[in-house]
């Protein structure tokens, strides 16, 4: 069987950023309607609003901050794990086991 295609798995950074966007612009209207039939001012409703949009942004924006650095440190753990297989594997290797 063929492994699946990495690119057509994956979706592109793009549309990622684009339904982010989205979703974040939904939410905070949700919460601008909720809060506006709850009776609060227009005001408060709009401050409470983009409050939540930008917690939701800065939350997404260190999730893919800190996915970046676990990634390099994985490539570096796994490095260095491969280069102490392939020394036990020569050293295996000369001695014919």
């Amino acid at each position: 069987m063929n492994a699946p295609d990495p690119q057509a798995t994956r979706p592109s950074p793009a549309r990622g950023f684009v339904r982010r966007i989205a979703t974040i612009v939904t939410m905070g209207a949700l919460v601008f309607v909720v809060l506006w039939l709850m009776a609060f001012s227009l005001l408060t409703s709009l401050l409470v609003a983009s409050g939540c949009c930008v917690v939701v942004v800065a939350a997404s924006s260190v999730s893919d901050v800190v996915e970046t650095v676990l990634d390099a440190i994985t490539a570096i753990i796994f490095g260095v794990f491969a280069a102490i297989a392939a020394i036990l594997g020569a050293i295996f290797g000369l001695f014919g086991f």
